[in-house]
Parts: structure tokens; C-alpha cells; sequence
């Protein structure tokens, strides 16, 4: 099989359909069963509000960092308790 190539190989989406289309099951074939883990249910939620400023700097805050806006506001208040 041959190696797939790295993303700068791939000019267009027709080539590396192409690719894929011809190497597809030998890729599979290769590939092993692994073991996902899945986190935990939170076993309760809340509601809380916040004015629509802090909502605009909350959703900046958290795309600054990759997360939602939640996952944010789950982040500061496990870092507090």
C-alpha cells in the first residue's frame, strides 16, 4: 500500500478522492481495534444568566482558547472549588 501523502501533496479534492478510492481498503485492513474511553455524565446541571456584555466577553474569552463557552465557565468554577 502506498503511504498517503501529506496534505501538501493533495492540490484538489479530485486527487485525493482519487487516492483514497484505490488505497482506501488497504488502509483499513491495517488498521486495529482500540479502546475509547468516554468521560463520565455530569449528574446535574444548573442555569445561570449572565447580562449580554458578559456573555460577548465570555464567548471571546473561550474562542481565545479553543473552548465553547461552557466549557469555559466549567473550567473557572472546577479551578475555584
Amino acid at each position: 500500500m502506498n503511504k498517503a501523502p501529506n496534505k501538501a501533496i493533495f492540490r484538489n479534492r479530485e486527487k485525493e478522492a482519487s487516492f483514497w478510492e484505490k488505497n482506501f481498503d488497504k488502509a483499513w485492513k491495517k488498521g486495529k481495534p482500540v479502546r475509547v474511553r468516554f468521560a463520565k455524565n455530569l449528574s446535574e446541571t444548573i442555569n445561570v444568566r449572565f447580562d449580554s456584555n458578559s456573555m460577548k466577553t465570555l464567548r471571546y474569552k473561550a474562542h481565545r482558547r479553543g473552548l465553547g463557552v461552557t466549557q469555559l465557565i466549567r473550567m473557572w468554577t472546577m479551578e475555584k472549588l
